[in-house]
């Protein structure tokens, strides 16, 4: 088992002291990016792989999660010898601004000594994509040999390879989209109305009463770990099985394994995300049309790129199906430029990135070799 040591893990803040100008029209006047970086950054400086995180996701890609204690969301991809080889590659993966794991975001103090709150700016996938790219260059790095995401990731990497086409040689784009649905967003608008209708939410300015809408964050995490899944995946590990019981109470107990396990995943969450992060990350992803950026056409987006693309779906993702990635398939065809294009099965849901797929080691690793 790698260790800490072993892998060169570094967690640095980044603190931008020049205001961020935002897609809003807005700006941050100062911005602070918390990121992690492990491997060895070569003399050339171009061997750096950036891994954008998911929704709910962080920075932590093989460290130990400082709250929770459970090792990094990606380890089992990233490593030495693993699909993303630690012993190639520098490794960077910035937490997003907007978020609560160290970057600026809402529950950071705004210039008057107060949380930002709810007068945080409402932010941008590309918005994100800024503070990646403030990254890169404090470490001087003028070109990725990748970018790699998965769901939110995944449009980070493409906003990325979209508006920053300089900066990366590859993306490798993972069960995500280029746009979101009136599914997708109909199903954070159920998260983000759950939240604002607990009394603890208090518009926002929940931080100086010790406690925040953990019921609606909970609810909010409840109806988006559903769309994480699949249906064959949840009946083939929880069925209608009963929960410690033998017979049902016929009361509203957590009678069925699969409501203990949604309540569960409900409470953990709050304990380690923020409610007001999470609104502003879901409308975010919600705001996200990488055609609508540039002209109401997909292939437009990538018409400055020179970068080689991998695509990835899941058959049995049904949050971004793999019709999402072939229609940037199609647009990356349009636009002259390389890219693969695989479908993989894995009962998994959405989540399958996150999870044991070999076929998914066998083509990263492939890709970015």
């Amino acid at each position: 088992m790698s260790t800490a040591s072993s892998l060169n893990i570094e967690r640095k803040v980044l603190e931008l002291g020049t205001p961020l100008l935002l897609d809003g029209g807005q700006s941050l006047p100062e911005m602070r990016v918390a990121y992690e970086t492990c491997g060895t950054l070569n003399a050339a400086k171009d061997n750096a792989i950036l891994i954008c995180h998911a929704l709910t996701g962080d920075h932590h890609v093989v460290s130990d999660h400082p709250k929770t204690g459970k090792p990094g969301w990606w380890v089992r991809m990233v490593g030495p010898g693993k699909p993303i080889d630690t012993d190639r590659y520098f490794i960077i993966c910035a937490n997003v601004i907007g978020s609560c794991m160290g970057s600026t975001g809402p529950a950071s103090l705004a210039p008057d000594g107060e949380p930002w709150a709810k007068r945080f700016p409402v932010i941008t996938i590309r918005d994100m994509v800024k503070g990646h790219i403030a990254v890169l260059d404090a470490l001087g790095i003028d070109a990725l040999h990748a970018v790699v995401g998965g769901s939110m990731g995944g449009m980070q990497a493409l906003s990325l390879a979209s508006n920053f086409a300089e900066r990366t040689r590859a993306a490798l784009v993972i069960a995500s989209t280029a746009r979101h649905s009136a599914q997708n967003i109909a199903f954070h608008e159920v998260g983000r109305q759950a939240i604002m209708a607990d009394p603890e939410w208090r518009e926002g300015n929940y931080y100086a009463h010790g406690k925040g809408p953990e019921k609606g964050l909970s609810v909010a995490r409840m109806a988006a770990h559903i769309t994480y899944l699949s249906e064959a995946g949840l009946t083939d590990k929880f069925g209608r099985r009963l929960q410690n019981r033998e017979e049902k109470t016929f009361g509203f107990d957590a009678d069925f394994q699969i409501e203990s396990y949604l309540r569960y995943q409900g409470l953990s969450f709050t304990d380690r995300f923020d409610a007001n992060s999470y609104l502003y990350i879901t409308r975010a992803m919600d705001y996200f049309d990488l055609a609508e950026e540039h002209g109401g056409m997909l292939a437009n987006a990538f018409a400055g790129s020179k970068a080689r693309f991998c695509l990835v779906s899941f058959d049995t993702d049904w949050l971004y199906p793999t019709a999402e990635s072939r229609n940037v398939t199609h647009a990356l065809n349009a636009a002259g430029l390389p890219v693969s294009f695989v479908e993989l099965s894995a009962p998994y849901g959405h989540d399958s990135f996150l999870l044991d797929v070999p076929a998914l080691d066998r083509v990263v690793e492939g890709f970015l070799g």
